[in-house]
């Protein structure tokens, strides 16, 4: 039973780590990282602010509104990468296979 639990454990652990993982990539995708040189303390009160925009709203904007508005930004950008690399991929010289060795 014990190694049942050490497996689910560290199964539970890369999971999160992956999530964490993925969650750092938007943040250096979305420029951040960059924006601020890489600043941790800028970067946690920027997502503190955003965590307070979420929770109390902001004029004019309800924190579903916030959140909707957030979403379709995100989703252009995801868009727009996925066309940037299919044009990249259609412009990328054909790889050629490896030339096996006569014999």
């Amino acid at each position: 039973m014990a190694r049942s639990d050490t497996r689910d454990w560290a199964k539970a652990r890369r999971e999160r780590t992956r999530h964490l993982i993925e969650l750092g990539g938007l943040v250096q995708k979305a420029g951040l990282v960059e924006l601020v040189d890489d600043d941790r303390a800028t970067l946690l009160g920027a997502f503190l602010e955003m965590a307070d925009r979420l929770r109390e709203g902001e004029a004019g904007a309800s924190p579903q509104d916030l959140m909707t508005r957030w979403r379709r930004r995100g989703l252009r950008a995801f868009e727009a990468d996925r066309e940037a690399e299919a044009i990249t991929a259609a412009s990328a010289p054909p790889q050629l296979a490896p030339e096996s060795p006569a014999g």
